[in-house]
């Protein structure tokens, strides 16, 4: 780079300058040297190199004592540059028959510190000019300038609302310049949140540049201009029970801190901060509520309304009925919206409301009324009828032979509420057979059966006995060799052919077993006729020698 036609050199504060002989070196060259000219023009010589000894000699200047370096080629360094080298430096050569020189401007640039905004305002008032605070950039060469910003854009000086001053004050001992900038400013309320910034441009070795200090966001002051009343939590809907704040604000900054409140029924406001809490509110605190400045300035209201909603369930709690007895009952709904009613029976929901003309076991259980207000979250009610069915014990008995007939399966079919308890027993000898098995309880039937193998005809007794009564059937049961077979047990829709097939097939065991049973008991029946005539016989033979016992007996006694 050339200045005013002269070759210049430009460094870095602190950094090495480097300056190289611009010079061709002659013939005959005896030595070379560098010297810098004074503000006069007087010169002042600081290293010197001969070409025949090869021996360099720096001179005593104290500005630049262990600083220099000169090579071969006559290029000087000096290093540790400062604002001082900024000045014209000549390299010499040397011949016996002439002296060529070639000057060198030097230049030194420093970049500023990153600009600090400082002695800030506290905070901001609108309508007032007020010193926001001070740019300063520290240590830069040559001397910068200060730009102010604004959300990103210049501010330019405005009379009695934006005032700039900036000052440069260079230090005596190093030649750095110090940039303060100071900014007076009057804000307006849309300066809340505003982003004020300061930058500080410079020059360096390639040109201009700039640095940015970080932003910073001042407290606007400003009056309250209007206040608003709300109600939390923020819902859509508030139902018996809740707990409710009115807040009041005002768009002021700072904002209000006391407020009055009105509230339904009241003449006069409440004086409080800014919220006013109700807890547990009942529907007689629907109404509008209003707020206002503590005088009585600037108002705002709102409406508020309580949804309730009542349950009465007849009857409820705990109910015992008799099988086969009515039962109304009731649920009705008082409610400030549309509701919901549904009814769960042990924990399933049910299609239809409950109505028992005649109860019967099954209709036993935990029955729920519930109810719940349309787009009222959380507003529900239920209540609970918990329905006993009570009966005595009823006892229905079947056999049957097994199909491997060497035993049969004798069942007693117990219904009652509460559970009755089941006893076997064999008529005559009054035995307890305790290796009877029971089927789950469900709605107030189960069955419990034995498994026997009489070698002769026997008589079960099947005792069912609950807190209301004790019932007791007996059953007749042949002995093994005889088969039996009671009535099919009921089968479900799903299997009817299934069950037509299998009643065919038992219609047909039945008749082969009737028609075997017929033969059976024809003969049996000329058995029996031949035996009593056998009999007969020998009752008449009988009576024929009592007699003569008895004949000789009278003579006996007649000859004594």
């Amino acid at each position: 780079p050339l200045a005013l036609g002269l070759y210049t050199v430009n460094a870095v504060y602190g950094d090495t300058i480097t300056m190289p002989c611009r010079l061709e070196v002659p013939d005959g060259l005896m030595f070379g040297k560098w010297k810098y000219e004074m503000p006069n023009g007087s010169p002042v010589f600081i290293a010197f190199r001969s070409s025949t000894k090869k021996n360099v000699q720096y001179d005593d200047v104290p500005d630049y004592k262990d600083r220099l370096s000169l090579s071969e080629n006559y290029t000087l360094s000096i290093k540790n540059a400062r604002i001082s080298d900024e000045k014209r430096f000549v390299c010499m050569l040397v011949t016996e028959d002439d002296v060529s020189e070639e000057p060198t401007i030097v230049k030194v640039f420093k970049q500023p510190s990153q600009p600090e905004i400082l002695h800030q305002a506290d905070f901001l008032e609108t309508q007032k000019l007020q010193m926001l605070g001070e740019c300063v950039a520290r240590d830069s060469y040559p001397e910068g300038n200060v730009t102010w910003y604004k959300n990103g854009r210049v501010l330019q000086p405005v009379e009695e609302a934006v005032v700039i001053n900036l000052q440069k004050v260079a230090n005596k001992s190093t030649g750095l310049f110090t940039m303060t900038s100071s900014l007076q400013y009057m804000p307006t309320k849309e300066d809340a949140n505003a982003r004020f910034s300061c930058v500080v441009t410079y020059y360096g070795p390639s040109g201009q540049k700039t640095i940015q200090s970080e932003p910073v966001v001042f407290d606007v002051h400003y009056p309250t201009e209007k206040v608003t009343i709300q109600v939390l939590p923020q819902s859509s809907t508030i139902k018996e029970g809740d707990n409710i704040t009115l807040k009041c604000s005002g768009n002021g900054n700072p904002p209000p801190q006391e407020f009055l409140f009105y509230i339904p029924g009241e003449t006069e406001g409440i004086r409080s901060s800014d919220t006013y809490s109700m807890t547990d509110v009942r529907r007689n605190a629907t109404g509008e509520y209003k707020c206002s400045l503590t005088d009585k300035s600037m108002m705002d209201s709102t409406t508020i309304t309580v949804h309730y909603l009542d349950l009465q369930l007849t009857p409820s709690g705990e109910v015992t009925k008799q099988i086969g007895e009515a039962l109304p009952v009731s649920c009705t709904i008082s409610s400030s919206r549309n509701a919901t009613v549904f009814w769960i029976k042990d924990n399933t929901r049910m299609q239809t409301s409950p109505s028992f003309s005649s109860l019967q076991y099954q209709d036993a259980g935990n029955y729920i009324c519930a109810t719940t207000l349309q787009e009222v979250e959380g507003l529900q009610k239920r209540k609970t009828l918990k329905l006993i069915v009570e009966g005595k014990p009823q006892i229905k008995m079947t056999k049957k032979t097994n199909t491997n007939k060497m035993s049969k399966t004798i069942v007693c079919h117990v219904e009652g509420f509460p559970k009755p308890a089941v006893q076997w027993t064999v008529t005559g000898s009054g035995s307890i057979i305790n290796k009877a098995k029971e089927t789950k309880y469900v709605n107030g039937k189960f069955s419990s059966k034995i498994v026997i193998a009489p070698e002769e005809n026997v008589t079960l007794t099947c005792i069912a006995e609950n807190q209301l009564e004790r019932t007791v059937t007996s059953l007749n049961v042949s002995a093994i060799s005889i088969p039996e077979y009671d009535e099919p047990e009921d089968r479900n829709d799903d299997n009817s052919e299934k069950v037509n097939d299998q009643a065919k097939l038992i219609v047909g065991i039945v008749v082969g077993l009737l028609l075997a049973a017929l033969v059976a008991g024809v003969v049996y029946w000329l058995y029996v006729k031949k035996s009593k005539a056998a009999s007969k016989h020998v009752d008449k033979d009988l009576g024929n020698i009592e007699e003569n016992k008895k004949l000789e007996e009278n003579n006996h006694k007649s000859e004594t």
